[in-house]
């Protein structure tokens, strides 16, 4: 399905669906994909995690990704995408659709995503799992990235991810240019967690490649009411590397709300 959006002064379309209790009155949790994700790259891990938790899971994929508006051939993301996505995308599609008040689950960029939405709409967001967010940029983070960008270009990543981009080039290029711009250096949204008041769990894999457990333990600090959770033998995509671990973690959070 999609839904038909204004944004940026254009028409844009969201690719979405609609995974787990197919009740209309049961919460909501939407689900916000990493700098490569798509609807569809979460295979079937939403539609498990909400129908242990007896939720409604919206899975959308963002401008750019999936079977969305892919970007213009001229557009080149600035360093405050993610905060277009949070605080102009996001609410829009809640908007479309009649989404009131759901719960949040953010992997990667999408995590940042998700603490960028509950900073500016504190009232309007129950919850938020945050896996493997970016709250600032690290070397390790870099460093991955650029070899992403090698392994894309000659190691045959660009030809696995075209079965889940319509237009495969958006999706990584978006992603990919903005992150090894110099400028993204300084990037940073630790000044914007302390206004978060919702209830937080943030998870990160010890082996995560894209950043260090001081991604979670700093918004530890900004919100000592955050929960943290540290999987052993993972890496940056628990979802994947460990999903019961995942599931166990995010079950015994949010039942106790």
């Amino acid at each position: 399905m999609h839904a038909e959006l204004r944004w940026k002064e254009r028409d844009i379309r969201i690719e979405y669906r609609w995974v787990g209790n197919a009740s209309s009155t049961a919460p909501v949790m939407v689900f916000l994909h990493e700098g490569l994700g798509s609807v569809a790259l979460w295979k079937d891990f939403p539609d498990t995690l909400c129908q242990r938790l007896h939720m409604r899971g919206l899975v959308y994929s963002r401008p750019g990704y999936g079977s969305s508006t892919p970007r213009d051939s001229d557009e080149h993301w600035g360093t405050d995408f993610m905060h277009q996505q949070a605080w102009e995308v996001l609410p829009a599609l809640l908007s479309t659709l009649n989404i009131n008040k759901p719960w949040l689950f953010g992997h990667s960029d999408g995590g940042s995503i998700a603490l960028l939405y509950a900073s500016r709409f504190a009232h309007e967001c129950a919850g938020a799992v945050v896996v493997a967010p970016h709250i600032m940029v690290e070397d390790i983070s870099i460093s991955s990235i650029g070899l992403a960008r090698e392994a894309y270009q000659y190691q045959g990543l660009r030809e696995k991810l075209t079965r889940y981009h319509d237009d495969v080039d958006s999706a990584f290029f978006g992603w990919n240019n903005v992150w090894l711009n110099p400028t993204f250096r300084d990037w940073s949204i630790e000044s914007s967690l302390s206004s978060i008041t919702c209830p937080l769990l943030a998870i990160q894999g010890e082996q995560d490649e894209y950043g260090t457990l001081r991604q979670i333990t700093g918004i530890q600090e900004h919100l000592p009411h955050t929960v943290i959770v540290a999987l052993p033998e993972c890496g940056h995509s628990p979802h994947r590397d460990q999903p019961e671990a995942l599931i166990r973690a995010v079950t015994k959070f949010i039942t106790t709300y």
